[in-house]
């Protein structure tokens, strides 16, 4: 295979944590194996020169910042995260990864009486302040932020707050913190963004690549289906 020029390489900005193992699996179907990066979890840039390619592995958080100042050419980040930040990002493509839902819950007890339609000013803790915000703004209600970086179901629990703004799958550790859920805010999956720079310095590799990963993701929900 043919070497690159350093020049059109590009820099993906990939997720640490669980998205970490989807991603890799992804770009696997798409005919970039980066299996390395899930066996070395101290190393952050892993290069593969004969497909251009270069991986970063970084905090979810901060994937937007990377491609939007141009650290890196694209990245993976969940629509929680591009919505929260809105920062200037194209997003070519949903890549059906990390799907969720993002929710408002009480504990049980609260909601067995509870009537969301009859609330007018409420405090939430949540990781997600202008999401929430907004959710409740537009509902005409008013709400008290109380920005959490982890462990928001702990909230309720200790009465920091009555109810929190989170991300969902199955719903199993709200229940056992004794939490219910009262509202739907989005549902939520993980997108490829790209920097818009690099859109129109490497339009060719950015194509190439989110053709494969399209037909990647094609393949990977008709054998969901």
């Amino acid at each position: 295979m043919t070497t690159r020029n350093w020049q059109d390489t590009l820099t993906i900005a990939m997720p640490k944590g669980r998205m970490l193992k989807e991603a890799v699996n992804l770009f696997k179907a798409a005919g970039v194996d980066f299996s390395e990066l899930l066996k070395d979890d101290r190393k952050l840039i892993f290069e593969n020169v004969a497909e251009g390619l270069r991986f970063m592995v970084i905090r979810a958080q901060d994937v937007p910042t990377y491609v939007e100042y141009g650290a890196a050419d694209l990245g993976i980040a969940g629509r929680d995260v591009l919505i929260e930040q809105a920062k200037d990002l194209y997003e070519p493509l949903d890549l059906g990864l990390g799907i969720c839902r993002m929710v408002v819950a009480e504990p049980k007890e609260l909601g067995a009486g509870d009537n969301p339609s009859r609330w007018t000013h409420i405090r939430v803790a949540t990781k997600y302040p202008n999401i929430t915000t907004r959710h409740f703004m537009e509902k005409g209600i008013q709400v008290e932020i109380i920005k959490l970086y982890g462990s928001i179901e702990l909230a309720p629990l200790l009465g920091l707050s009555e109810r929190i703004v989170d991300l969902v799958q199955t719903g199993e550790t709200l229940r056992k913190n004794g939490l219910v859920e009262v509202e739907d805010v989005m549902d939520i999956s993980s997108k490829l963004v790209c920097n818009r720079a690099s859109l129109k310095t490497k339009p060719g590799r950015v194509r190439e690549l989110v053709d494969r990963l399209s037909a990647a993701v094609r393949d990977a929900g008709k054998g969901r289906g």
